[in-house]
């Protein structure tokens, strides 16, 4: 059985969220074009120890793209109270009761006591509580990207959708074109002997047939384009074998490379054919090839 088609979209969203022993953790991670790798992680003061070895896992799961990584989590258990420190808080209120103003009858606001540096203290556990998120948030960072990689995949699907018809319409218009090509220096001949033919006769004289030859021989080198031609027929078949084989690997670099040799190739059939039936097809066959590029940017 032959291996389903896997081509990624580099836009895709995904989310976890556990809960373990009281503290709610939750990750979800965003992806736009780009043509790197570039990450933003966003984590908790608490956890941001956290940062590098996150980034090496979103590496080795996306291979480009813009990535954003929000994580954050709540803990609702009593082990997530700060500490009084009393001797502190002790402190600041015998100095403030030593205040001339003071003299007893000002009452004071704990509140704002509480805000005061060193009353208040992290947790004792602080290194148990980092390996505690440690183990929560990894696990969640790799669901979080197996839902994106499906939701890359499922927007890969309709690209290569897309892709295929602007394939399938390329080959089309060229293949009218080389039909069309033979023809293009017959008709010239025909023209230019007819024109001759009329201006010896006006003028009551008349030419080799060496030179008559020698010009429709330099009219036919220049106009030319069975090369090019033959090199952007070779160019859809291997656009085809990249999306057929691709199984999953990058390819949108490639891709995007291969779309601009395809435009070159095209406009020099513009460019060397005086044809208005081959330029109108030339204009349109340039014409999904920029549709091609457009899309091939959002190919991981």
């Amino acid at each position: 059985m032959s291996k389903p088609l896997v081509v990624r979209s580099m836009t895709g969203y995904g989310e976890a969220t556990t809960t373990v022993d009281g503290t709610h953790y939750f990750v979800e991670i965003r992806s736009l074009n780009n043509k790197y790798f570039k990450s933003t992680i966003r984590l908790p003061d608490s956890v941001q120890g956290l940062e590098a070895e996150i980034e090496s896992r979103l590496r080795e799961r996306l291979s480009r793209g813009t990535i954003t990584l929000n994580a954050r989590y709540t803990d609702s258990s009593a082990q997530a109270a700060y500490q009084i420190n009393t001797g502190a808080l002790n402190s600041y209120i015998q100095q403030l009761r030593t205040l001339p103003d003071f003299a007893g009858q000002a009452k004071i606001d704990l509140a704002a006591l509480l805000n005061l540096p060193g009353v208040l203290q992290p947790p004792s556990d602080e290194e148990a509580r980092f390996e505690a998120a440690r183990a929560a948030f990894m696990p969640l960072v790799d669901k979080a990207c197996t839902q994106l990689t499906a939701m890359r995949e499922r927007e890969g699907r309709a690209l290569v959708d897309d892709l295929r018809a602007n394939l399938s319409y390329i080959a089309e218009r060229l293949k009218l074109i080389q039909e069309r090509a033979p023809g293009v220096v017959a008709d010239y001949e025909l023209r230019l002997q007819t024109r001759i033919e009329s201006m010896l006769r006006e003028a009551e004289a008349s030419v080799e047939p060496g030179d008559l030859i020698r010009e429709i021989a330099a009219y036919a080198e220049r106009t030319d384009i069975a090369e090019e031609i033959k090199r952007l027929s070779t160019h859809l078949v291997q656009f085809e074998e990249l999306l057929a084989g691709c199984n999953g690997k990058p390819i949108g670099r490639t891709l995007d490379f291969l779309a601009q040799e395809m435009l070159r190739e095209a406009n020099t059939i513009a460019s060397k054919s005086p044809d208005a039936f081959i330029s109108r097809n030339t204009v349109e066959i340039k014409g999904s090839i920029d549709r091609l590029k457009e899309q091939v940017q959002n190919i991981e």
